[in-house]
Order: C-alpha cells, then sequence, then structure tokens
C-alpha cells in the first residue's frame, strides 16, 4: 500500500505560522497537489469542490464512486450532496461504495481527506471520524449563511487561517447536527479536535456548536458549512472558504 508521509503543520511541535488566504493565487503558479474529488450517485457539489481546488492552485481529479484507483492523488474530498439519495441514512450507503474500499485504508495511512456536508456524514459512517450527523433542530433544513469560528489551524485543511479566526461560508443541510457521546465530546475537546464551530448562534442544535471536527492523526477532517461556496466574492458570500483548499496545496508542497 502506498505510505502518505504527514502534512500536519506543527507535527514536530512548531506550529505552523498561520496565513490568512481569501485570494486565488497567480494563474503563473505551479500544480503542486493532485486533488481527488468522488462523485457518487447523488453528489451535488462536485464541480464545485473540483473549481475550488483549481482556484488554490492544484489539480482536481474526478473520482469515480464505482471504482478502486484513487489515482495516486495527494488528498481527497468528499463532496456535499445525497449520495445514493441518502437512503438509509446519510452516507450509509456510499461508505460501502467500491472508491471507499480504498480510500479508508488510504486515509488510515495518513492520506488527507476533507468531507464537506454529506461527505462528513460518509466518514463519520466508515468511522473516520467519530460521532454522528442527526437531523436538525427543529427538523428543518437549513440553508444559510453563517459565521464559523477555525478552533485548530494545525491540519492540512486548515493551515492558511488563524486559530480562533472567523470566516462567512454557507450552510445547507437537513441533517447536520453533530452528536456523540459524552466521552467522545470531552475528548474532542482534550484534544484539540474540534476543527471549527458555529459563532454567531447554532443553526441545527449540534453539540458544543461544533461544526467541523479532525480525526486523531490529524489528517481527515469533516465539515457541515460549505467553503467552496465562499471562494469568490462574485459567486458567493466571501472568499474566506478558499483557505481550506490553499491550506492542503501548501502542505503538500511542503
Amino acid at each position: 500500500m502506498r505510505r502518505w508521509p504527514s502534512c500536519l503543520p506543527g507535527s514536530s511541535g512548531t506550529p505552523a505560522e498561520p496565513v490568512t488566504c481569501v485570494h486565488a493565487p497567480p494563474a503563473s503558479m505551479p500544480v503542486t497537489a493532485r486533488v481527488g474529488v468522488v462523485t457518487f450517485p447523488g453528489s451535488l457539489d462536485d464541480h464545485d469542490a473540483c473549481r475550488a481546488v483549481r482556484r488554490a492552485g492544484g489539480q482536481p481529479v474526478p473520482l469515480w464512486h464505482g471504482d478502486r484507483d484513487l489515482k495516486a492523488v495527494d488528498a481527497v474530498i468528499l463532496p456535499g450532496g445525497f449520495s445514493y439519495g441518502d437512503y438509509l441514512r446519510c452516507g450509509a450507503i456510499a461508505r460501502f461504495a467500491p472508491v471507499m474500499t480504498e480510500l479508508i485504508p488510504a486515509a488510515r495511512a495518513g492520506l488527507p481527506v476533507l468531507g464537506i456536508c454529506n461527505g462528513f456524514q460518509i466518514l463519520c459512517e466508515a468511522h473516520l471520524l467519530p460521532g454522528a450527523l442527526t437531523r436538525n433542530a427543529g427538523l428543518h433544513f437549513v440553508s444559510k449563511i453563517i459565521r464559523l469560528r477555525i478552533e485548530t489551524a494545525r491540519t492540512p485543511w486548515t493551515s492558511q487561517y488563524a486559530a480562533g479566526q472567523e470566516i462567512t461560508a454557507v450552510l445547507k443541510s437537513g441533517e447536520g447536527a453533530y452528536l456523540a457521546d459524552a466521552d467522545t465530546l470531552t475528548e474532542l475537546e482534550a484534544a484539540g479536535r474540534v476543527l471549527a464551530r458555529y459563532a454567531a448562534g447554532n443553526p441545527n442544535g449540534s453539540a458544543g456548536d461544533i461544526a467541523g471536527v479532525v480525526s486523531e492523526a490529524g489528517n481527515v477532517v469533516g465539515l457541515m458549512p460549505h467553503p467552496e461556496h465562499a471562494i469568490d466574492e462574485l459567486t458567493g458570500p466571501s472568499a474566506d472558504g478558499l483557505g481550506f483548499f490553499a491550506s492542503l496545496v501548501h502542505a503538500v508542497a511542503a
């Protein structure tokens, strides 16, 4: 099996210096990262994720749910949508897709993985992240612009932010409330594994206002809001979300 070297900023004990990144890199910037974007039946935001990777200076690589080949990518994004129609539970069928038979061991070996919305649900179903995403408080689908506070910059997906930095992104989900047992929540808090929190009110009833979490190794990240919809002020509420994708390109290059 291919092994991926750690690209977690500060893994030697020295935190990486955070740099706010809200602008696209110059067109002459060389491609430094091949980022796979998986398409499942029902995926909606795979093209948006590809665009975000491209804007950050990376090379998006389409991955099909029915294939087992990860095409030697440097990282993988599981995009938002309604994989397999969200039958059974959100992400419950996608977790068993052929591509996941390769992705799960690769993630455990250190491959950086970002799950956005439905992708976050898939990562929880695959037990690459703890907890679960459940029906929103009030049982309403939430679609709104939200403020998000980045809690840790010590991941390959957030190194270009500063811990505590607030950004603007988009939330659109019906089952986005993050829940876990009390011991898991305590462990996540103690280990600094809460990736992000809702900063201006809790829109869906998530425990501890949690909007995203990180795996124990730091390479796998789940995020309920959509950073790929906030990479350009012309088409989104801000360009703040570009930092997630620029962080990955920077981490791979480093």
